[in-house]
């Protein structure tokens, strides 16, 4: 296989099985451009045909591969790559076992800014093709969107949009099925341009606008402008994906168009049409994807607390009941397509470190929990003491002072979730956070100075941690039935990230010189 633009192979000879359902049409390249990556492929793969179809890559190798002699042989004798999670691995299997890893053999520097010199502008087709192909397949996969959503919204403005993506979906696949743009389907679109970018622009700002709403807000004002406004989201970001695949469609056909005509200087827009293009997608996709993975994030969230009483809705819909009806109804509609864009991480499982009663099962804080993390973070630890806030200064807590600690007690503490990741320390006051989904604290590793573990019991038996922040001081209380080895292994976790920055240690440095050149 050559990987002849970023992320796009062209196989060899044979097709394995299991490649050939990521197989793409290669309808935009025109045929002399057809023929011309058949030619230069077939000298750079050292051999003597070339597949005229085109598949995904789904690492991110830079460069050209191929696969080797070896591996194609077993390929060919009943071998298979191994598959996980959709991708193809570098293993080749055989009745169940590993025989074998597969060789992607580089092609040379020299072959492959030759290849880049002599494909050009036809390559350029082909990663346009990619752009298309890949906002087709979003598009495609939020078909959850329901007439009952749209129904009570901007319907006016989603058949306008419809009309727009129909016809140039239609123009697109008589392009495919004849191979050409002919001139009668390009008339036919031509005049499309301005609304297509009116569409775009329009959707864009309003996702734009969502965004800056969502992060221009604590968590408080964020989780309430997205419940307020959870419709018009799924609409606005359904829309904009929509009007870009239009748009992305319109160009591949204009690109096309160009690269037919035997004026240099239409063939040079080719290049001016891919730049524009890329600019659009690698813009508006990822607005699209930060918007969408906070909807569906709160959605989730909202689905599984105990205790959520209103959500704000429409006023019909203003009962608790219908309230969650309609945040299912709207999960539903837009699930599929975050699980494309951001695939969902597995449910959490209990850390090796619990310090929590033999009453209390942490598995409904787990569920929770799972959507407030981020990309590859790991919990270590979970914990459910009582925390005393505001025990005053650091030297108080560290000569123990009782009376303080004693007085916080007295105020009836409520137990707290603790939960210790890879990143950070995520608090909460253990009711809300199951009933609301709210967060206390949210403290980054590098923020933590000093962790202190009594070594023995208070009056009443429990175990305590003080954790000194670059901020704030905290103290934990352990109930009475939490083994002390956790409560230690809890400590332990938080000690690994002890330290002081240097530019805060010569900081106050400084300000006890100032202190002293100021007295005198």
């Amino acid at each position: 296989m050559v990987e002849v633009v970023p992320g796009v192979v062209v196989p060899f000879g044979e097709l394995p099985a299991e490649l050939e359902l990521d197989l793409l049409d290669s309808w935009l390249a025109p045929t002399s451009d057809r023929a011309r990556i058949s030619a230069v492929l077939s000298s750079i793969g050292n051999t003597a045909t070339v597949a005229g179809n085109l598949a995904t890559a789904v690492a991110s190798a830079q460069g050209l591969y191929r696969i080797g002699g070896v591996t194609q042989s077993l390929l060919n004798s009943g071998a298979t790559l191994a598959v996980k999670d959709g991708a193809n691995l570098g293993a080749v299997m055989l009745n169940g076992r590993v025989i074998a890893q597969a060789r992607f053999v580089p092609v040379t520097a020299v072959s492959a800014a030759q290849a880049a010199t002599a494909l050009g502008p036809a390559l350029a087709m082909v990663a346009l093709q990619m752009q298309l192909s890949e906002i087709t397949g979003l598009v495609k996969t939020n078909i959850a969107l329901t007439s009952r959503v749209l129904a009570e919204i901007r319907i006016g403005q989603w058949a306008e949009l419809m009309a727009l993506v129909a016809t140039i979906d239609q123009a697109i696949d008589r392009a495919r099925e004849i191979k050409s743009v002919t001139t009668s389907e390009w008339e036919k679109i031509v005049g499309s341009e301005t609304a297509l970018i009116a569409q775009r622009r329009q959707y864009r700002l309003k996702v734009d606008k969502h965004l800056r709403q969502i992060h221009g807000v604590d968590a408080t004002g964020r989780r309430a402008y997205l419940e307020a406004n959870a419709e018009a989201i799924v609409f606005d970001a359904n829309a904009l994906l929509s009007s870009l695949k239009a748009w992305i469609g319109y160009q591949a056909l204009h690109a096309a168009r160009a690269r037919e005509s035997v004026d240099v200087k239409e063939a040079r827009l080719v290049d001016v049409i891919l730049r524009d293009t890329r600019a659009e997608f690698e813009v508006a996709l990822p607005e699209t994807k930060r918007l969408v993975n906070s909807l569906t994030r709160e959605l989730r969230i909202i689905a599984e607390l105990s205790g959520r009483e209103t959500l704000s809705m429409p006023s019909k819909r203003r009962d608790s009941a219908a309230a969650r009806h309609a945040a299912a109804h709207l999960l539903e509609a837009i699930e599929p397509l975050a699980d494309v864009l951001r695939p969902p991480a597995p449910p959490l499982e209990a850390p090796a470190v619990v310090c929590a009663p033999e009453s209390l099962g942490p598995e409904p804080y787990l569920r929770v929990l799972r959507w407030f993390l981020d990309d590859g973070e790991t919990v270590r630890v979970l914990g459910f003491p009582e925390q005393l806030d505001a025990l005053g200064p650091v030297s108080a807590i560290l000569s123990g002072a009782k009376e303080k600690v004693a007085a916080a007690r007295d105020k009836g503490a409520a137990r707290t979730l603790v939960a210790i990741t890879d990143r950070r320390i995520i608090t909460a006051k253990a009711s809300a956070f199951l009933e609301q989904g709210e967060l206390r604290q949210d403290i980054p590793l590098d923020q933590v100075r000093y962790v202190r573990s009594a070594a023995a019991q208070d009056k009443g038996g429990r175990r305590t941690i003080d954790l000194i922040t670059r901020d704030e001081n905290i103290r934990w209380l352990f109930p009475t039935d939490v083994e002390g080895t956790q409560v230690d292994a809890f400590a332990a976790v938080l000690a690994e990230s002890m330290m002081i920055p240097e530019v805060e240690r010569k900081a106050l440095q400084q300000r006890h010189l100032a202190s002293i050149e100021a007295g005198g």
